[in-house]
C-alpha cells in the first residue's frame, strides 16, 4: 500500500516524532510506499519527505495552516490511507498521540495559577485545538488511541462512538532497550562519571507536565547519601536550579541536558520516575520497562496501564502528592532486581513489531 504520515514538526528528541519513525521504518520494511508530510525537515533518507508550508508563529495559526496546506497538497496525491499524527483536516486515520487537549487542560488546572485557569477559555492557541481536535475526531474514519485512558477522554469530551476508536499501545524495540549485566552496568556509570551506588532517573522535555518539581520535593525526603537524580530531557532551567537549592538537593541532582541515546542514562539507572500530570503514554517508561527498570508513575500516565503495583513498578493516584513518590521510590530501590525483571517481562509483549502490526490491521480495514 501507499500510505501518507503526517506529522507538523520533527523534534529528535520528541517521543511522537520517534514513534513515527519507528511505526514509519516497520511500514517500510513490510514492503509499503511510505511518504512523510511535514512542515520540517525529517534527518531520514529511509522515505520520502514532502514539505508542507505553514507560519511560524502564532501557534493558532500555524496549526490550521498546517491543517489547511495538507489537505490541499494530499487531495492532488493518491494514497490507498492517509495516516496522521497531526490534528488535521484531510487523513483516514488519526492517531490521538497528543492525547485530548480538553482533558489536558483540565489536568493543568492542578498547578496553574488561578488568573492562567481564566485564560484557557479565551487564548486563540486552544481554541484553534478545540476547533481542530472536534473536527478531526468527528472525520477521521477511525482513531487510534495509545491507551485507554485517552479513548475514555475522547468519548467524554466529544461523544465519538466506542467502536470507532482503537486502543494500541506504544511499542518498544526491544533490541535497542534491553537489561544489561551488572559489569556492564559498572562500566556505563564509570564513563558518565557516576560515582553513586544508586540512581533515579528522570527523562522528558516539558518538566511543568512531567513533574519535575513533585520528584525534586519527592528526593528531598530521601537519604540520598548514596543516591543520585539524573534529569534528562533539556538544560537545567533556573527555576528548577533554584528549587534543588531550596531543597538542599542540588549536591544529589544532574540536570543532563538533551540526549538522544537515551539507553546510557537507562542502563544505570535503578528506578525511573515520572510524576506526569498528563502523559497519553510514556515512550520513556516503556523503553525504562524494556530496559529492566521498575517505573513509578501517575495514574494520568497512559503507560501506567501496563504498571502492576508492587509487582513491575507503582501507580501514583495523587500526581502532587511527593511523599507517595518518596515511599514508592525507596520501596523500588530496595527491590531493583525482582521489579526490573518483572518490568521487562511485561514489556516484551509491547514491541514495536507488534504494535506495527496492530497499526497495519487497522490500516487495511479503514475502508470497511
Amino acid at each position: 500500500m501507499k500510505i501518507a504520515l503526517i506529522r507538523k514538526n520533527y523534534s529528535s528528541y520528541g517521543g511522537a516524532e520517534n514513534y513515527l519513525r519507528l511505526v514509519a521504518k516497520g511500514l517500510n520494511a513490510k514492503g509499503h510506499d511510505v511518504h512523510i508530510f511535514s512542515a520540517s525537515n525529517w534527518h531520514d533518507n529511509a522515505f520520502p519527505v514532502h514539505r508542507i508550508k505553514t507560519l511560524n508563529k502564532p501557534s493558532f495559526l500555524s496549526n490550521i495552516f498546517f491543517a489547511v496546506n495538507s489537505k490541499t497538497v494530499l487531495k492532488k496525491e493518491s494514497f490507498d490511507c492517509i495516516f496522521s499524527f497531526e490534528r488535521t483536516f484531510f487523513q483516514d486515520i488519526y492517531r490521538a498521540g497528543d492525547g485530548c487537549h480538553r482533558e489536558w487542560l483540565n489536568k493543568r488546572r492542578m498547578v496553574d495559577p488561578f488568573l492562567k485557569k481564566l485564560s484557557f477559555s479565551l487564548n486563540p492557541h486552544h481554541l484553534a485545538l478545540f476547533y481542530l481536535e472536534k473536527r478531526c475526531f468527528s472525520k477521521s474514519k477511525k482513531i487510534i488511541a495509545n491507551s485507554v485512558m485517552v479513548k475514555d477522554d475522547i468519548i467524554k469530551h466529544y461523544s465519538i462512538p466506542d467502536r470507532k476508536i482503537h486502543v494500541i499501545y506504544n511499542g518498544v524495540d526491544l533490541n535497542r532497550f534491553r537489561p544489561v549485566t551488572a559489569e556492564q552496568k559498572t562500566i556505563a556509570k564509570h564513563s558518565l562519571g557516576i560515582k553513586e551506588n544508586k540512581v533515579i532517573l528522570f527523562v522528558g522535555a516539558d518538566f511543568k507536565r512531567k513533574g519535575l518539581t513533585v520528584l525534586l520535593k519527592a528526593v528531598s525526603l530521601l537519604d540520598m547519601k548514596d543516591n543520585k537524580l539524573i534529569v534528562v530531557g533539556k538544560k537545567e532551567t533556573p527555576r528548577y536550579l533554584k528549587i534543588a537549592k531550596k531543597l538542599r538537593i542540588e549536591k544529589h541532582v544532574v540536570f543532563w541536558g538533551h540526549e538522544p541515546e537515551i539507553e546510557k542514562f537507562l542502563i544505570i539507572a535503578d528506578v525511573f520516575v515520572l510524576p506526569t500530570i498528563y502523559d497519553p503514554f510514556s515512550n520513556a517508561a516503556l523503553e525504562a520497562m524494556a530496559t529492566g527498570l521498575p517505573v513509578v508513575t501517575t495514574a494520568y500516565n497512559g503507560a501506567s496501564e501496563l504498571i502492576e503495583n508492587g509487582v513491575n513498578g507503582f501507580i501514583i493516584s495523587d500526581p502532587l502528592d511527593e511523599r507517595a513518590f518518596a515511599d514508592k521510590i525507596s520501596d523500588a530501590l530496595l527491590r531493583t532486581e525482582e521489579m526490573g525483571k518483572n518490568a521487562r517481562t511485561k514489556a516484551e509483549d509491547y514491541s514495536i513489531e507488534k504494535a506495527v502490526d496492530s497499526i497495519i490491521k487497522v490500516i487495511s480495514e479503514h475502508g470497511k
